[in-house]
């Protein structure tokens, strides 16, 4: 019993203590000093020794402009702990009092106590720099690296260079350190991206370039060409990242990881001409069965896309002469699935393509490969209004798959089938579901049917217009182009004015972009942006106006004005941050 009320004590002590250190923060939060100030004194009683408690004290000594108890209490702790970070302290409160004399003094008390314990660096330094004091923070560093040169502060000091905002310098410090202890790698390309980022400083990114060229020219690592590749691919110059990615396979020929890695990050952002250059490299210089059959599927999923229907039957050839030379096996299953794909969705011979797909099954698959199977066969059956079939192989997925990203696509599967069939109640609970997925692309495909179903829920209670709307998107599902085309065209008429336009117009502009029609997607995009300013679609109608113009009509200053729109009125957008980064290329910033 004794034990049991001696622990119950000490956990109603630490309760306790623990509800007076929130209390006394509270105040401090809310800029009432006098309380914090007692609350961090009565903290400090009990815990003597806590430097933090005791700073928090200082800054209410100093809040309250009560600089002469707080050089006081400076001086009686430095006396009793004999800390040089206290040093600090004091030449801070001489600064508040506009002592300029004595705090430069205290600060070079602080600094010399190096050259007797270069340990004291630590919270030397870190104090300087909690008190905004950054090049004597710097000094500080530099004054232990010339006693202790085994000692390393290269994180420490490119940030304190960052803030100061000597870029060169920070680039410099942390580069260093990337190749001194590529453990912290990704620590250190954050901090760089967020700088590449950065509105306030636009020539980062060309001094962080000629700082990596340099050292791919000056060293025969290949550390520093990955470094450069990585630069592009932030880029988005994954042409220029490749030529990297070539010079490490030319020293290194034993693996392709990066550089089909890179192909897929080109085709993902629609550089399919570096996509393309890759896989073909990929082709000609490997003789890994599972790389070759990758490479020829991707590039025949570019080849696809891009396709008029006249090159059908010239594709249909291509994918049987590859799976001759391939052979039917677990290995060549991507060939295999995009066969059936492109037999059902193509062709319009969905039962080959199951059959296909069937055959696959009877082969030794992993579970990964069994869930590319039934996806795909989900799909054909859907394609072929088979909605509650699909459901079946979509479901067998999600139960498999469990919190994995494959599992989260066929949720989202599942949800679109149900948003395809005209069940929204259902469709909008699972979407609501996927908002949070783990996968971004995921999350927000799952965000913008949210957003429709709910929007147009809320404008129509009939769900007349959100009706016709699912069933024209089904139809651009089957890859029936025109049918969709036309209902889409329909709907403007049907419904103009009401909540359905926006997002009617959006999907008609996608369509004629991908058909070619410029100038007729452009009057989509346009009819958005002058009719439903407030719709979710309007940064999207901005953008690819501004795409469409500097990509396909060559008009650059027509593209900057529609990025300048995301820029200043649209900063929450995801297109935000590529709009501004083009901007600033068509404007000339840099040579990027």
């Amino acid at each position: 019993m004794k034990i049991v009320a001696f622990v119950f004590f000490l956990l109603s002590s630490c309760f306790i203590f623990s509800q007076n250190e929130q209390l006394a923060q509270n105040y401090f939060d809310k800029g009432d000093f006098e309380k914090a100030k007692i609350s961090y004194e009565e903290l400090l009683k009990t815990a003597p020794y806590n430097t933090y408690y005791f700073q928090r004290i200082i800054e209410c000594y100093q809040q309250l402009q009560l600089f002469d108890v707080a050089e006081k209490s400076i001086l009686e702790r430095y006396k009793q702990y004999q800390q040089p970070n206290l040093l600090v302290e004091l030449g801070c409160n001489y600064l508040l009092k506009k002592d300029e004399e004595n705090a430069k003094k205290y600060f070079n008390q602080a600094l010399e106590k190096l050259k007797k314990n270069v340990n004291e660096v630590f919270n030397i330094a870190a104090t300087f720099e909690r008190k905004s004091q950054i090049e004597l923070a710097l000094k500080a560093y530099e004054l232990a690296l010339a006693q202790e040169p085994k000692f390393n502060f290269n994180f420490q000091m490119a940030q304190l260079y960052g803030q100061l905002g000597k870029t060169d310098m920070m680039i410099e410090k942390y580069l260093v350190e990337a190749y001194t202890n590529p453990q912290n790698n990704v620590i250190i390309q954050n901090q760089l991206t967020r700088f590449m980022t950065e509105d306030a400083d636009v020539t980062f990114n060309e001094a962080l370039k000629k700082a990596l060229i340099l050292r791919t020219q000056q060293s025969q690592d290949v550390f520093w060409n990955e470094y450069l590749s990585w630069y592009y691919v932030q880029q988005k110059e994954f042409g220029k990242a490749f030529v990297q990615q070539k010079a490490i396979y030319k020293r290194n020929p034993e693996t392709f990881f990066n550089i089909l890695n890179l192909a897929e990050l080109a085709v993902e952002d629609g550089d399919t001409e570096t996509a393309i250059a890759i896989y073909s490299f990929v082709i000609e210089n490997t003789r890994d069965l599972e790389l070759l059959i990758r490479s020829h599927t991707y590039l025949m999923e570019i080849k696809i896309d891009g396709a008029a229907e006249k090159d059908f039957p010239k594709i249909a050839d291509e994918l049987e002469l590859l799976l001759k030379e391939f052979g039917i096996s677990p290995y060549s299953l991507p060939l295999q699935a995009l066969q059936a794909h492109f037999t059902a969705f193509n062709l319009k011979n969905s039962e080959l393509g199951k059959n296909i797909l069937k055959n696959a099954l009877t082969l030794p698959l992993s579970e990964y490969q069994k869930a590319q199977v039934k996806m795909e066969l989900g799909d054909i059956l859907l394609f072929e209004e088979k909605f509650n079939q699909a459901l079946i192989y979509y479901s067998q997925i999600e139960e498999d798959l469990k919190n994995d990203v494959v599992g989260h696509e066929a949720s989202l599967k599942v949800a679109k089938t149900s948003y395809f069939k005209g069940d929204f109640t259902w469709a909008q609970k699972q979407f609501k579901e996927l908002k949070s997925a783990s996968t971004q692309l995921i999350a927000n495909d799952a965000l913008e049917y949210f957003l429709l179903i709910n929007d147009n829920t809320a404008a129509d209670s009939t769900l007349t217009a959100l009706k016709v709307l699912a069933s024209a998107d089904y139809l651009v599902y089957q890859n029936k182009n025109q049918e969709a085309m036309a209902k889409y065209q329909a709907m403007l008429k049907t419904f103009k004015g009401q909540e359905i336009e926006a997002v009617t117009l959006y999907r008609l502009g996608k369509m004629y972009e991908k058909a070619g029609d410029y100038n007729n997607a452009l009057s989509q995009y346009q009819a958005i942006i002058n009719n439903h300013k407030e719709c979710i679609y309007v940064d999207e109608a901005y953008y690819f106006s501004a795409e469409l113009y500097a990509k396909q009509l060559q008009d650059n200053e027509k593209a900057k004005q529609f990025y300048e729109q995301i820029i200043f009125h649209h900063e929450d957008s995801i297109y935000f941050t590529d709009a501004r980064k083009k901007f600033r290329q068509l404007r000339g910033d840099t040579s990027l």
